[in-house]
């Protein structure tokens, strides 16, 4: 009998966001599969949990994949997670639990913290319609991206890295009207989290720090 796959939510800043459903399933299973070993071990540390660690992340090659199904196989419970937030959103967590359930494997949601449904329950913005995008590209495909966003009907929200979160803006200031409202969250959850508002033209100028993680929110 097959083991089951447990997609299991982390904080995305706070420690104290871990549910205790997670913390109970992180105990319970024969692994944990993480995208940095370093980070979910300091994680685990904390609530004093022992479980084994196996690296699995968006450079993990099929030899990895056929690993942990073999695991699965043999009735071993496995538990996803990623270094912060909820697997699968913008991670190659989705890519394993279509290979997973096509052998017969039962996925289990542990729920949790989200950057992105965070930033969104924050910004004011309508919500009972939204466009996640995920990240821009870097260079090849950006001038589209933001063209399809500029042109979506409902509540848009993406992430941005801190080496291109002015750049970003700019561009948002070059195509969309300069009252669009926009809620720029910086390091949510975390001890420097910032919150920008305004319309485009507003956020663009304000003095943005570069550091840390981002979600951007634009209403439509």
């Amino acid at each position: 009998m097959n083991g089951k796959l447990y997609i299991v939510a982390t904080p995305i800043g706070n420690l104290g966001d871990m549910t205790l459903r997670a913390l109970e399933t992180l105990k319970s299973v024969d692994f944990v599969l993480c995208e940095d070993t370093r980070v979910t071990k300091k994680l685990l540390n904390r609530h004093e949990i022992d479980t084994d660690t196996i690296s699995y992340h968006q450079h993990s090659k099929d030899k990895k994949i056929n690993e942990i199904i073999k695991l699965l196989e043999e009735g071993r419970n496995l538990a996803l997670v990623t270094d912060a937030g909820t697997p699968g959103i913008s991670d190659p967590g989705n890519q394993l639990v279509q290979q997973v359930t096509e052998h017969g494997v039962e996925v289990i949601p542990i729920p949790g913290a989200s950057a992105v449904t965070t930033a969104l329950s924050i910004s004011g913005f309508p919500t009972d319609k939204f466009v996640f995008m995920g990240f821009p590209p870097h260079k090849k495909g950006r001038k589209k991206y933001f063209e399809e966003l500029k042109d979506q009907k409902f509540t848009v929200a993406f992430y941005e890295s801190c080496h291109r979160i002015k750049k970003s803006l700019k561009e948002l200031s070059e195509i969309l009207d300069e009252n669009r409202q926009v809620c720029v969250c910086r390091e949510l959850t975390k001890k420097f989290e910032t919150i920008y508002r305004g319309n485009i033209s507003q956020v663009s100028s304000m003095e943005i720090k570069e550091k840390g993680e981002f979600v951007i929110v634009i209403a439509k």
